[in-house]
């Protein structure tokens, strides 16, 4: 190996050791609150309503700006706005440790997920620039396993700091590892930028304020009830906006987001596919990891303790996966990954009980993990098989919109179909709503996978036109009704 090929190999391997770091950071501290809610409530007095937007403020702001953290690093280089998002979240993380009340706690948590959301799409789109294709599979392996591992550590890594010290240390754990990571970011990272050079404000407030009223009415609906005017409006604007902001992306010269993206049928059946696996999947642990406390008596830590065993599926598989979807194509890794989170919780849901053993939990755990691994890095793969090298930025901030939109609308649907047939009363109250809650998850995977399975594309970039070759942009039919809508408005 020549000493120029030694240092692109050592340049590579810091790439992938840094944006690991910082995307472990931002993905664990989404989860890592919601086992601190007891303590923080006790300690500050907070209401539920307050404690509920301790973690939804961090939610929100995370899953509104992601597609503009995407259109910064197009606009201005990926490394600086990746080192603006480490130290903006680092900053927050410090000011949520020292918050005297839930107030100020909601602010700095909303700046977390600020910071959290210009990171995560820069963390694709800095290995994308990386890696060349034929080393990119391991990358986007390990990039998409520390995304699962980050998911089950959280409540984990929480409920053992409380019990070590105090909820304070939930944050503080950031604080040294982001006063590290920027200067070596500073030193180690290579500058990439987007073909895009101006910066599409129109379509930036338009996407923004849309996903905004989308995701704050799919909150509050698990709070105050799909039916009341606050949840209805705030839906209806947020859709009114999204055509709109549909309508401008045709019609800009300089869009953040292409909409020719969702012609490509690869990253199409993609979106709908992580979609699918965010709403189905991350919905339905959101119960399992209470079931495991509230019926089966486990503390916040021993219930992360055995929700590792989901992790080290797919801290194992993860890799794989990248490396085999690199060689054979994504798509039949995302339809067996999606077919196998539906068998596990399919399996869950008819063996729930108040006396369930954790050893009978263990089969469906592991293939629900290795299913997840199968779709994270495949789906990575094929979205930036989809597109230009050059427009890996936006494509990867629309994914991770659209996944986060999943994750909070099943949360939201499944909440809603648990209260339907259960409660927190009692053990049996909560396994009358959780059983017809795992069947729903199970329904949603199965229809994504089976979209995968019917909706067939390419994974190779060679579909992918250069830009002078590229033909004029025509609307995708699945997203003509919506650019009907706003041209109608």
């Amino acid at each position: 190996m020549s000493p120029t090929e030694q240092g692109a190999s050592r340049n590579r391997i810091w790439t992938l050791l840094v944006v690991s770091v910082g995307l472990f950071m931002v993905v664990l501290d989404n989860l890592i609150v919601s086992v601190a809610l007891p303590s923080i409530r006790r300690d500050l007095g907070a209401s539920i309503q307050s404690l509920e937007w301790t973690v939804n403020a961090y939610v929100l702001a995370y899953a509104v700006l992601l597609l503009t953290g995407a259109a910064l690093g197009d606009r201005f280089g990926r490394k600086r706005p990746f080192l603006l998002g480490v130290a903006l979240f680092t900053v927050a993380s410090a000011g949520s440790a020292l918050a005297p009340d839930t107030g100020t706690l909601i602010a700095t948590r909303a700046l977390q997920g600020v910071g959290a959301a210009i990171v995560t799409p820069l963390t694709l789109t800095l290995l994308a620039g990386e890696f060349t294709e034929e080393s990119r599979g391991i990358a986007l392996g390990v990039w998409s396993g520390i995304t699962g591992v980050a998911v089950a550590l959280g409540p984990l890594v929480g409920g053992a700091v409380i019990s070590l010290s105090s909820w304070h240390w939930i944050f503080w754990i950031n604080v040294p590892v982001g006063l590290i990571l920027v200067p070596t970011a500073a030193r180690l990272l290579r500058e990439s930028h987007g073909a895009q050079r101006g910066l599409d404000l129109p379509g930036l407030v338009l996407g923004s304020s849309g996903l905004f009223g989308v995701i704050f009415g799919l909150i509050r609906a698990q709070t105050i009830g799909w039916g009341t005017a606050e949840v209805i409006l705030s839906l209806a604007a947020g859709a009114v906006l999204l055509a709109a902001f549909v309508r401008h992306e045709l019609r800009t010269p300089e869009p953040m987001l292409p909409m020719t993206f969702f012609a490509h049928r690869g990253f199409a059946v993609t979106n709908v596919v992580s979609l699918s696996m965010y709403f189905g999947m991350f919905g339905s642990i959101f119960f399992l990891s209470q079931y495991l406390q509230n019926v089966l008596g486990n503390s916040p830590f021993h219930a992360g303790l055995k929700l590792l065993v989901w992790t080290g599926s797919i801290m194992v598989v993860s890799p794989a996966a990248g490396i085999l979807a690199e060689r054979y194509g994504s798509r039949r890794f995302m339809i067996g990954g999606l077919s196998l989170q539906a068998i596990a919780l399919a399996w869950l849901a008819s063996e729930t009980g108040l006396h369930q053993s954790y050893s009978s939990m263990i089969p469906p755990f592991i293939l629900g993990g290795a299913g997840m691994a199968l779709v994270f890095a495949p789906s990575a793969s094929a979205v930036l098989a989809s597109v230009r090298d050059d427009q890996a930025g936006q494509a990867s901030g629309a994914t991770n919109a659209i996944r986060e939109l999943g994750g909070v609308l099943g949360i939201a649907v499944l909440a809603t179909v648990f209260s339907s047939h259960g409660s927190y009363l009692s053990a049996h109250a909560f396994i009358s709503g959780l059983r017809p809650t795992l069947w729903v998850g199970v329904a949603v995977l199965a229809a994504g996978a089976l979209v995968a399975l019917v909706l067939p594309f390419e994974d190779g970039r060679a579909r992918v036109a250069a830009p002078e070759e590229a033909g004029p942009v025509t609307v995708p039919a699945t997203l003509a009704p919506a650019a009907s809508a706003a041209s109608a408005a």
